[in-house]
């Protein structure tokens, strides 16, 4: 995922980088489909994507590959551009991945992470149970996700953190919008029993506890009803 640029207004003192249309189709599409606003299955035409940024269909092109470099959207010749909708093999295969990577991401974390990293790791976690516990679905969901991506980041290992950043964005994908907050476990709590362990250096029970919450994940994962949706609301385009 490219770096999200400041974004704010110029001035002679201050002189921060604007966010080109191309980034913003970017993250906007990102999002839309992180939060769940855009279904998986979803075609993305490169006309409707033109007309809203306002960008040359080479332009749209560019953004939809790098969501696709991403996991978020697969590229399929002569059909177009579709929002990522794993079959059940796919996910079985990259939960067996993610087991693997993030059980290597505790190992090095245990070695590397400093009280202060942890103290921003809880600091995501309360975010997290305040999304969840104020029924904000969509960044309940975000929050979760990204957790793993910033403990990958305290392993020091930049590979180990895109093949999991991928790994995790097409996963999200398979979280059912049909699931309620109060049908679920909490991911927060699993999420804090993981730090738990690593603070404590207890690299055993650190595996353990992210074993335990990937194998809670793969159980969430419940196939998606077919949901009608409007491409322009999706992603906060008002109406002309």
């Amino acid at each position: 995922m490219a770096t999200r640029p400041k974004l704010g207004v110029a001035s002679a003192t201050s002189q921060e980088p604007r966010m080109s249309s191309e980034d913003r189709m970017y993250f906007e599409i990102y999002d839309a489909i992180m939060e769940h606003r855009l279904p998986a299955g979803t075609k993305l035409t490169e006309q409707a994507l033109g007309e809203l940024y306002e960008l040359a269909r080479h332009n749209v092109r560019k953004v939809l590959a790098k969501l696709a470099a991403d996991g978020l959207v697969d590229l399929e010749p002569n059909r177009g551009a579709y929002i990522a909708s794993p079959s059940e093999q796919e996910a079985h295969d990259m939960f067996e991945l993610r087991q693997l990577l993030e059980q290597r991401v505790v190992q090095k974390v245990v070695q590397r992470a400093t009280d202060a990293d942890f103290d921003k790791l809880r600091q995501m976690v309360g975010r997290e149970r305040e999304a969840y516990m104020q029924g904000n679905r969509p960044l309940w969901i975000r929050l979760s996700a990204d957790f793993h991506i910033e403990l990958a980041k305290f392993s020091g290992n930049t590979l180990l953190v895109d093949m999991l950043r991928r790994l995790v964005s097409r996963t999200t994908l398979l979280i059912s919008t049909a699931e309620t907050l109060g049908q679920q476990p909490c991911s927060f709590d699993e999420h804090l029993s993981v730090i738990d362990a690593l603070q404590k250096k207890d690299q055993r029970g650190a595996m353990k506890e992210m074993a335990h919450h990937l194998e809670q994940c793969a159980c969430r994962m419940l196939r998606r009803p077919e949901k009608r949706f409007d491409l322009r609301s999706a992603l906060g385009k008002p109406d002309v």
